[in-house]
């Protein structure tokens, strides 16, 4: 199973970052759906389907509340590749909770951290295979400060298509 933990956004976030995707739209990018749309916290990559079940448990065992996020600006990442919109943590407890799934999965065998710093964010666009998209963005998307809404270990299962994400173990967020 190719696995990762991600928070989950309030449905109303969601669906300012899908408006604000189609603002952004170009040839070239291919906008993620709404389901689609989370803050990564720990990519674990191809694990053995039977360490889900124990993985889950390791990374739901670190729940805890993540309030007083904010949408901040948008930016390219990677070479170029990913059009994502960066998540403010203003109380700094999306990184303390990413700290923790990291420590937790690290423990279980089950997780190399990467070597650059966490940077909260979601991810909006991708740009296809070969496409030249110009940079230039729109101002980023507006929305009051929230709070993420669950805690999730997903499973990614690639098709020509894209991504889609499966949820493996979730738990609301208070």
């Amino acid at each position: 199973m190719r696995l990762f933990v991600a928070l989950e956004l309030p449905a109303s976030v969601d669906d300012v970052l899908v408006r604000w995707g189609r603002e952004a739209e170009r040839p070239g990018l291919r906008l993620l759906p709404a389901e689609s749309l989370h803050v990564t916290l720990a990519f674990l990559g191809a694990r053995p389907d039977e360490e889900a079940e124990s993985i889950g448990a390791a990374a739901l065992a670190c729940a805890a509340p993540v309030h007083a996020l904010e949408l901040g600006r948008p930016s390219w990442l990677g070479r170029g590749g990913v059009l994502a919109v960066d998540v403010v943590d203003g109380e700094g407890a999306c990184g303390r909770l990413q700290a923790a799934v990291s420590d937790a999965l690290v423990a279980l065998g089950a997780y190399e951290p990467e070597a650059r710093a966490f940077r909260p964010h979601v991810t909006v666009a991708r740009v296809r295979r070969g496409a030249r998209v110009a940079r230039s963005l729109p101002a980023g998307p507006a929305h009051p400060p929230f709070a993420a809404s669950a805690l999730t270990l997903y499973e990614s299962l690639l098709s020509p298509k894209g991504a889609r994400y499966r949820r493996v173990a979730t738990v609301e967020l208070p």
